[in-house]
């Protein structure tokens, strides 16, 4: 994503006036969102919805890309790199960003003969590793999860959603133990435990169990779990063996410093999560969209003193039905620091805030959406708190939009985290006569990711229409794929005895599937049927063409991948020919 991104900024900063641009990538797809691959995996978003820029892209706006093609070394005596089949791209300026891989802990009985995973044994990081997933799942009722972290979590909601019993593993005593302090890691538990998920904290995973396919886990304790499939989500680790083959300095990241090129090498850079800058590797999404900024300035031209001195981080867990967000420091750093908490234990709400010199310095919001654009706008901007701090942990329901003040937000001001969508973005979407919220959505992809950005998309959106909102009528719809709101649903749904999510799709769509109304939709069924609603196990899932059953238009689809990829290696093959162009590359 930090690749893609960056490539982004260098054409909308209009680099191609200086540069010839080559991305070399080991995928075969174009740049997608990894952050909604959680919702791909639960069936909320098809996978088309997480693609940014498709393969048809990069040719348009002129820059060459190598898809499918892993670079197996850099020669920068030579500033060269080698790509596998013989591909050969001489570069003045290189770009590494290979982000993070799955950290896989050692564990007996992982891997098949072949050293690839054992049939039933998954990591959690690609879109193919989503649909292995999807996959597999289809003929399994029992699922472990190994990793009680944020994406972890995600991948437990995500499978709970495919009808599966879920069980989570986590070496710590609480979840999300780096980012959540113990009281709020147990009151999550609670809730994730309200959904269904069934949790075995301070256990260690020691042997995947089963001849030729999963059907258990050990754990050091002795302990035993029957599943017929694990995903290890157990944390990252950043992509720098190229890097270090390459002699770059190298320690959890490739070192760089604030122009964000290498240390001992100023024609090679590197962002993203394979990047440590200042001691720290960034595994979210916003740091990235700030690292790829600043380096396409600098290389473009705009400004070449631009640098990247670090990040305020803050992220929230997309697992429906529970609303955390967290941001900084998780506990106090001095004495002197203050720490403004509420609590509720029997609704799952906790709030905490850490407050340093009258700025919030890091903050955990379970439970209360209301509270979190407000106090993680004050950590973004280190904003001066009210003195009564009560204030900011409960805001009224009808001054939430108001106090989110996006008329004082700079307009490189980052709205929406998942898609990376600026105050800017919006407000040109606006003047581009998108005035309603799912119109400025639709245009700029805000708010459709995780969903929390939506209130503050509105507050830009009233803001840049200056009171000309237009009504959209799909917002008061119960579900997106159906044109009707929930009274006129739950009618309909009676009159016409729809006792299936099918059965609702073929009497109210023409057939038209939709991936995020099956869940809402099954929802609302079975509250309606009880009994006799008419459980299907799809769905729960996202439709038949996500999960890789074969329909016509699959087959002409993956026909067309295979094709561009054979021409791809065919072409990676022949005999290198160097570009004739003068302008620089990388």
């Amino acid at each position: 994503m930090a690749g893609a991104r960056f490539v982004e900024e260098m054409v909308s900063l209009g680099g191609q006036e200086f540069y010839d641009i080559t991305v070399i990538g080991e995928e075969t797809w174009g740049n997608y969102n990894r952050i909604l691959l959680s919702g791909v995996l639960s069936g909320s978003h098809d996978p088309d919805d997480i693609f940014i820029n498709p393969l048809s892209w990069y040719e348009e706006n002129g820059v060459t890309l190598h898809a499918g093609t892993r670079v197996i070394g850099i020669d920068r005596k030579g500033k060269m790199a080698y790509g596998a089949g013989g591909l050969l791209l001489p570069y003045d300026k290189l770009v590494i960003a290979t982000g993070s891989s799955a950290f896989v802990p050692p564990m007996e009985g992982l891997m098949d003969d072949d050293g690839g995973y054992k049939s039933g044994a998954f990591v959690f990081r690609t879109l193919d590793d989503c649909t292995e997933i999807i996959n597999y799942a289809d003929n399994a009722k029992k699922a472990a999860v190994i990793g009680g972290g944020l994406l972890g979590l995600e991948a437990a909601r995500g499978l709970m959603n495919r009808g599966l019993e879920v069980d989570v593993i986590h070496l710590m005593g609480w979840l999300m133990d780096t980012q959540l302090d113990s009281q709020s890691g147990q009151l999550l538990k609670q809730s994730l435990e309200g959904l269904g998920v069934r949790f075995h904290l301070e256990k260690l995973t020691t042997t995947v169990l089963g001849d030729g396919h999963v059907t258990g886990l050990q754990f050091k304790d002795g302990g035993m779990l029957d599943c017929e499939m694990v995903v290890i989500s157990a944390g990252i680790r950043a992509n720098v063996d190229l890097a270090r083959m390459a002699g770059l300095h190298v320690r959890r990241g490739i070192l760089v410093n604030d122009s964000l090129a290498c240390r001992n090498d100023q024609d090679i850079y590197a962002i993203g999560e394979c990047a440590e800058h200042r001691t720290q590797v960034y595994g979210l999404v916003a740091p990235l969209w700030e690292q790829a900024r600043v380096l396409a300035e600098r290389l473009a031209g705009r400004n070449a003193d631009a640098v990247y001195t670090g990040s305020r981080v803050s992220t929230k867990l997309k697992v429906m039905g529970v609303e955390l967000a967290v941001a900084g420091d998780k506990d106090p750093m001095s004495e002197d620091d203050e720490v403004v908490t509420y609590i509720e234990p029997n609704r799952n709400v906790y709030k905490k805030v850490i407050v340093r010199d009258g700025k919030v310095t890091g903050a955990i919001l379970l439970g209360d959406g209301l509270t979190v654009p407000r106090i993680l706008q004050a950590f973004d901007r280190q904003e001066a708190l009210p003195e009564n701090r009560s204030e900011l942990l409960f805001p009224l329901a009808a001054d939430a939009v108001a106090s989110l003040n996006v008329e004082d937000l700079p307009d490189d001001a980052q709205i929406c985290n998942c898609n990376g969508v600026t105050k800017a973005r919006i407000v040109a979407a606006v003047d581009g006569g998108h005035r309603s919220l799912k119109a400025v959505c639709d245009a700029t992809r805000a708010g459709t990711g995780c969903g929390s950005c939506k209130m503050q998309v509105q507050a830009v959106l009233e803001l840049a229409a200056d009171g000309l909102v237009a009504d959209d009528p799909s917002a008061h719809y119960y579900v997106p794929g159906i044109a009707l709101t929930k009274p006129e649903l739950i009618g309909a749904i009676k009159a016409m005895s729809l006792k299936s999510v099918s059965a609702v799709f073929d009497g109210l769509s023409g057939g038209k599937e939709d991936a995020g109304s099956k869940l809402g939709l099954a929802s609302l069924l079975r509250t309606i049927w009880g009994a006799d609603y008419e459980d299907e196990r799809d769905a729960r899932y996202i439709n038949d063409r996500v999960h890789a059953n074969i329909q016509k238009t699959d087959v002409r689809r993956g026909a067309a991948h295979l094709w561009r990829y054979h021409l791809a290696r065919r072409a990676a093959t022949a005999s290198p020919t160097l570009p004739k162009s003068t302008k620089p590359r990388w």
